[in-house]
């Protein structure tokens, strides 16, 4: 796979099935992101997303935490704020991968920690994970996207009500609600997302892609459009070389070999 800048606070790891593994390594932070952090993991997205060996992108936290979204030390100090110049906050929020990513959360993802998990396509929570959006409480609001995509994630009425009281959110109950993808034992949260990331992994990468895709932006199109923009996208992987192979493989009984063409 194409390699990445070597940052202190992003640890890059390869696993099978072309399933990278991004973790903020600030611990001693509680894996706050800074600038620096925030641009070094729009980076690394924008490499992962050129390099076409990657399938899948896990991203979680060192040390039993997720994240603790902005670092407020960093933000006091110098009034810098983790907002990178393409993806947005946290190096991703505004512009996720075009690759599917997962979040794997240990501890506590709350505020710009439960925003990074939002924007990720599906969510794996340790049991004793902590999610919610506490900035009401502090007198602000959330403006990494938590506002925005917790509406599209669960019932409007519950968001709104996530979003004014500030109170934790349990992973059982947003597992419930349809957010979290998979509960796992505490301390296997890593586990359990590079299962469901070999899973994804293991089937044809353009098609993911463009599954992805269609999903992503279909929000957007209306109804008499519809169709017709997802043709756009869907027809040339109809085309490609890694359909026939799956009928093939599909007719012979056997595992595909997928080339991304």
């Amino acid at each position: 796979m194409t390699t990445t800048e070597a940052v202190e606070s992003l640890l890059v790891q390869e696993h099978a099935n072309g399933v990278v593994v991004l973790t903020i390594n600030r611990p001693a932070a509680r894996n706050a992101v800074d600038l620096s952090t925030a641009e070094a993991i729009s980076r690394t997205l924008d490499s992962l997303d050129d390099d076409p060996d990657c399938r899948v992108i896990v991203i979680t936290g060192a040390g039993g935490f997720f994240s603790a979204g902005m670092d407020l030390k960093a933000f006091r100090a110098k009034g810098e704020r983790p907002i990178d110049a393409k993806r947005g906050p946290f190096g991703l929020v505004h512009m996720p991968p075009e690759t599917p990513l997962i979040a794997a959360v240990e501890g506590a993802a709350v505020g710009g920690g439960f925003e990074i998990a939002l924007s990720c396509d599906l969510i794996v929570a340790a049991e004793d994970a902590v999610f919610g959006l506490p900035e009401v409480k502090r007198g602000l609001t959330a403006a990494g996207g938590g506002l925005l995509r917790l509406p599209s994630s669960i019932p409007y009425h519950l968001a709104m009500e996530a979003a004014l009281t500030g109170r934790s959110l349990t992973p059982a109950w947003c597992a419930e609600k349809g957010l979290v993808n998979r509960i796992a034992s505490s301390g296997h949260a890593l586990d359990a997302a590079l299962a469901l990331a070999e899973e994804i992994g293991a089937n044809g990468p353009l098609a993911v892609q463009a599954s992805k895709k269609v999903i992503v932006e279909s929000g957007n199109w209306t109804t008499t459009e519809a169709f017709d923009r997802q043709e756009e996208i869907v027809d040339p992987v109809r085309r490609s070389s890694d359909a026939q192979e799956g009928a093939a493989a599909f007719a012979e009984k056997r595992a595909p070999v997928w080339t991304g063409r």
